[in-house]
């Protein structure tokens, strides 16, 4: 019925904006002079419409439309990289917020000194996996570090990982043996209820390794029903994941994945340059990207997904 509804939606724009181009199609042709500017307004109307819509074609995947588990980590590095993912957290948080996402931090590991170990988001929205599957990767940043009191030039790595919210459309079944859950005291915001009560969960997935934590709710429950979300659906992206490597492979593809494989990079020093690898999309402007001005790199990384860019 969702998917009905979303559809019968998505018709309803397109058919009324065709009847809006026949209706100024009508109008041109009584060649009325006092109507033209009209015209002119609905023209542009009609194409800043046809324009988003054309680049919403852009959302193919089969779950673009849906919400989105948002995770960053701090790569090797100790201090620098911790404070790079806690710029990256700021980066994507201003760029969710420029989009109308609605975000939910479900768990949070600050880092030893300053910055983050790793943080994980529940993302929300019009299409937010579709836009933030693009940042799903490792991202290099390269600066002076302002901890080095030589002022020396440090690269610093963290990961992002991106997997759509489909707990609720897929039957996965997880055994209660191969699962290890661990209750302990919340150590973020929450008010004294949380701070005093061991409400918050990490489930730790034997087989896979994974560990999914979430202390945001106040309750003990509901942070267990939002961790085995996240579980399902990471465990459900590992499995589509490993089903597209294997496919892959019979097609005589080479398939890297490795941590040093930087899908973007981030210079501050010695010049100012923001690159995507995979698209080679580019910019000066790293303030800008910095503060969540990202909107280029990801139209860039779906028309490369679907044949526009070469």
């Amino acid at each position: 019925m969702r998917e009905l509804t979303d559809l019968r939606d998505e018709i309803g724009i397109w058919n009324s904006l065709s009847r809006r181009l026949t209706e100024a199609i009508e109008l041109v042709e009584l060649g009325d002079e006092e109507l033209a500017p009209e015209l002119e307004t609905e023209v542009k109307l009609l194409s800043a419409e046809i324009d988003r819509l054309e680049f919403e074609t852009l959302f193919s995947g089969q779950y673009d439309k849906k919400p989105a588990f948002f995770a960053i980590h701090a790569g090797a590095g100790g201090t620098e990289a911790q404070d790079w993912a806690a710029m990256l957290r700021r980066m994507f948080l201003r760029w969710m917020e420029s989009h109308n996402f609605q975000v939910d931090v479900l768990d949070e590991s600050a880092g030893e000194e300053v910055g983050l170990k790793s943080t994980l988001l529940a993302v929300s929205g019009n299409h937010a996996y579709g836009w933030l599957q693009a940042e799903a990767g490792v991202h290099r940043l390269v600066r002076i570090s302002p901890f080095d009191s030589s002022a020396r030039r440090h690269t610093s790595f963290a990961k992002v990982e991106v997997w759509p919210d489909v707990a609720e459309e897929i039957d996965i079944d997880i055994d209660d043996n191969d699962l290890r859950i661990d209750r302990f005291r919340a150590s973020g915001a929450g008010g004294q209820h949380v701070q005093k009560n061991e409400t918050a969960i990490r489930i730790t997935h034997l087989p896979t390794g994974i560990v999914v934590s979430c202390q945001n709710q106040r309750s003990l429950t509901q942070n267990l029903e939002t961790a085995m979300k996240a579980l399902k659906s990471q465990l459900y992206e590992l499995e589509r994941r490993k089903q597209d490597a294997e496919l892959a492979q019979l097609k005589g593809e080479n398939i890297d994945a490795g941590w040093g494989s930087q899908i973007r990079s981030y210079v501050l020093h010695p010049y100012k340059m923001v690159k995507d690898h995979r698209t080679n999309y580019e910019t000066g402007n790293t303030s800008a990207v910095l503060d969540g001005d990202l909107d280029k790199f990801v139209e860039a990384y779906l028309r490369l997904q679907v044949g526009e860019l070469e």
